[in-house]
């Protein structure tokens, strides 16, 4: 259940179309569900807009499977990471709808009346913002793959720009209006990592750089190209940690979906009485 659903919900019971006791049946939906091996946060959809994420490592396919499908069955959307044809094969065992993909190893279910992003990132409102992801070299691309999967999920339209490393930096500029179309850009690279530096004295736009463990030696698995990520004179331009395409995709979301206005304004929480509320607001 998302925020709107839950303004629904409530607006039903305001107007009686809704008891009060069915309300609080489906609301108890919410809470975390103990799968003995994991607690599942059902709530994290209407609290931070996005679902609890399956982080494959480290889980046995079966422990992927059970906790996907308890996702889908509470009507939201269902995510898993780093993840293998044999996890797939047990979630779609259980959730035929479940569609893998290869490239990022990532494994996406979205269940029928999940509203919020379809497989091109639009909804029937039409897409939540504009992502660009552009990568250094074809190597980044599974990481990249990761972060689009996951912006995607969220509502947003990804516009994949593969292959613009430095070393081509004509690649790169020959693409500028696709830049400009973008409410965010995520730029991976390895390497030295110099892309997200080279993107962010390009645009007016917010950079989240990702360092790949993509490189020879003195790479150090990603860390040169952190350290020079974390380090560039181009304002605007955040990081993530290594290989994280997912924490890219994820925030480049919710600045997209902010930049948009899809995602509603916090009202301030206030515990003044309405007399003494009214009386401030006089004031």
């Amino acid at each position: 259940m998302d925020e709107a659903a839950t303004r629904a919900l409530l607006e039903g019971v305001a107007a009686g179309q809704l008891s009060a006791a069915e309300a609080t049946r489906r609301l108890k939906r919410l809470e975390v569900e103990d799968l003995g091996f994991a607690r599942l946060d059902r709530h994290r959809l209407l609290r931070l807009g996005f679902p609890e994420v399956i982080y494959g490592p480290g889980k046995t396919p079966e422990q992927v499977a059970l906790i996907a499908e308890r996702l889908v069955a509470a009507g939201q959307p269902a995510l898993a990471t780093r993840c293998g044809p044999d996890v797939f094969a047990a979630v779609q065992a259980r959730l035929p709808g479940a569609v893998y993909h290869s490239v990022a190893r990532c494994i996406s279910i979205t269940p029928p009346a999940h509203h919020v992003a379809q497989a091109d990132g639009t909804t029937a409102a039409g897409p939540l913002g504009q992502i660009v992801i552009a990568t250094g070299g074809t190597s980044d691309i599974p990481v990249a793959e990761e972060a689009a999967i996951t912006a995607e999920l969220a509502g947003c339209r990804v516009d994949r720009l593969w292959d613009v490393g430095v070393a081509g930096i004509h690649r790169l500029l020959a693409n500028r209006d696709r830049l400009f179309a973008a409410d965010v850009i995520i730029a991976v690279a390895g390497m030295e990592g110099a892309l997200a530096s080279v993107i962010g004295g390009m645009v007016d736009r917010p950079v989240i750089a990702v360092p790949t463990s993509i490189g020879y030696g003195a790479a150090f698995g990603g860390l040169a190209a952190l350290l020079g990520m974390l380090n560039s004179c181009a304002p605007g331009t955040t990081v993530v940690n290594i290989d994280n395409g997912f924490g890219a995709g994820y925030a480049a979301a919710m600045i997209a979906r902010l930049a948009r206005g899809s995602l509603p304004p916090r009202q301030p929480e206030t515990t003044a009485e309405p007399a003494e509320a009214a009386e401030t607001a006089r004031r």
